[in-house]
């Protein structure tokens, strides 16, 4: 029992951990004579209380696994700030690039229940004639549902990935055009670094958050041009935006195109420090941002968090008859041989959306990459320090022989989750919530 509690308590709250069965071996290795030492330390699923390997899920959704998720929120969190005020191989000169944070917003394919609001922050009523609640289970769904273009919301869905990067295109040459430069004179004077994150609205459409940077030609490592302001950047994402299209399918006779809304949120992220809650914040954006990193459609649609092998499964789910709808178009349209390409059945518990959640460019930030083998290389030391090993020593030149170690493994996927012993003992073993990364709006309000 000791020994599976130890064990269990490795997984850090993980609910649905990977079960793996297998060995690894560590040898010490002679780089100069090749020459292969006695086995350094030998881990076998055998010998494991749990009797497999129990590693983490990793799983970003809040609803599949909680504390995964927490730590993909945070890691989220860690990449956006380093981006906006340094830290992580990012400069902290960052914080003076010109920066803001933009939200692009889904067309209207039919009039929803919503909350409309009026100048002053006072709310107005829906079209139906009444006052909504912030909770009500129907906003978001259509006022007409026979006349709501679902066809038109599933595809924007399957479509807005590509939408994103026709923008980022339109966007580069508008800054150029501005700076009285040709695309190809751009990249020696400025660099467009960005990171964004994927959320849906209530009516299941997909829109986008995104801190967008304007860098010198080295991406933060440098200072952008004297032309370079926020005022600029914000005309060029504008302009961009309006400009930005994709040619969708014809369905029925009907060419589908598709452009983002006309609602366009562009603010100046000004400082890196809370300021009486007057100005937009690295702080609020990057917690704002993190927050949508770890919901899906299921979160604010009410669909699924799970692929579907056959949409007979639907009957068996407590589902929205609007996201039922949504979910039933995206496998009907998936049938079709010239929709292929877009993989509709696959993802149609995302309700077309097959994108990565959270992107960014490369000269931005970190990545979650990085973050997570960081992480990993402290567990690794907190382990061989708990086995007594010495932790590795400077290399000394005078040495005639490098020494490294060498790792043999062979696992084998086992299964997944816990025993019904296992999950009692984690849950006894759930330490209380700690300082987390603040949740809140984008502003410090």
């Amino acid at each position: 029992m000791p020994g599976l509690m130890r064990q269990l308590s490795t997984l850090g709250g993980c609910i649905r951990p990977i079960r793996l069965a297998g060995h690894r071996t560590e040898h010490r290795l002679d780089t100069t004579t090749g020459e292969i030492g006695p086995a350094l330390h030998r881990l076998d699923s055998n010998d494991l209380p749990a009797g497999d390997l129990l590693v983490r899920c990793g799983n970003r959704r809040i609803t599949r696994c909680p504390t995964c998720a927490e730590t993909y929120r945070r890691d989220t969190y860690q990449l956006i700030t380093a981006g906006l005020r340094g830290g992580k191989g990012t400069p902290e000169q960052v914080t003076s690039h010109p920066r803001v944070f933009a939200t692009f917003t889904a067309p209207s394919f039919g009039p929803v229940h919503n909350r409309p609001t009026a100048p002053g922050g006072r709310t107005r009523p829906c079209r139906c004639g009444r006052h909504h609640d912030q909770d009500d289970a129907t906003l978001g769904t259509p006022l007409a549902p026979s006349r709501y273009d679902y066809d038109a919301a599933v595809l924007w869905n399957a479509h807005a990935g590509m939408l994103w990067r026709r923008f980022t295109i339109y966007l580069r040459r508008e800054i150029a055009r501005r700076a009285g430069l040709t695309q190809r004179e751009f990249a020696d004077y400025a660099r467009v670094s960005f990171a964004k994150v994927a959320e849906y609205q209530k009516r299941g459409a997909v829109h986008f958050h995104a801190v967008i940077r304007l860098d010198g030609p080295a991406g933060g490592q440098t200072a952008p041009p004297h032309w370079a302001g926020p005022e600029l950047l914000t005309e060029a994402i504008n302009t961009a935006t309006a400009k930005a299209s994709v040619a969708g399918p014809v369905l029925g006779g009907r060419v589908h195109s598709f452009a983002f809304g006309r609602q366009l949120d562009i603010r100046t992220i000004k400082g890196n420090d809370l300021d009486g809650g007057t100005t937009l914040t690295d702080r609020a954006v990057a917690a704002y941002i993190a927050k949508y990193a770890t919901k899906g459609a299921e979160t604010a649609t009410g669909t699924l968090d799970r692929p579907l092998k056959f949409v007979a499964e639907l009957a068996g789910f407590d589902i929205t008859p609007h996201a039922e709808r949504l979910i039933r178009t995206a496998w009907a349209l998936g049938a079709r041989k010239d929709l292929e390409h877009l993989r509709l059945r696959a993802w149609a518990h995302m309700l077309g959306f097959r994108g990565h959640f959270s992107t960014k460019s490369r000269r931005y930030s970190t990545t979650l990459g990085a973050l997570r083998q960081a992480r990993a290389e402290w567990r690794r030391l907190q382990a061989a320090i708990a086995r007594g090993d010495a932790p590795p020593q400077p290399h000394d030149q005078e040495h005639e022989h490098e020494e490294t170690a060498l790792v043999l493994a062979h696992w084998t996927y086992a299964g997944t989750g816990l025993s019904p012993t296992e999950q009692w003992l984690s849950a006894s073993l759930a330490a209380p919530e700690s300082a987390h990364v603040p949740e809140g709006r984008a502003t410090s309000d």
